[in-house]
């Protein structure tokens, strides 16, 4: 997944910013449990004041990233 969601970091850069949160690190474990992460990978779509939008679990096809991030930059 790293490849695709590398891509699509520098696809829609400036317009939204990519996080990402090391599995392994303890330092991370209140923003898992904020979220509610359950496995890896996990993705989330967050919207400016931070409120899930939606999120997938597992791999995550291209396409269904980006129908979600233009929806969302579109304002839908």
């Amino acid at each position: 997944m790293a490849p695709i969601v590398h891509g699509l970091e520098a696809e829609y850069d400036p317009q939204m910013d990519f996080i990402y949160l090391n599995i392994d690190d303890p330092g991370t474990e209140p923003f898992k449990k904020e979220l509610g992460f359950r496995y890896q990978p996990h993705f989330f779509l967050l919207d400016k004041n931070g409120n899930i939008i939606k999120q997938w679990l597992g791999p995550v096809e291209i396409s269904e990233f980006r129908e979600a991030f233009d929806g969302l930059l579109k304002g839908q």
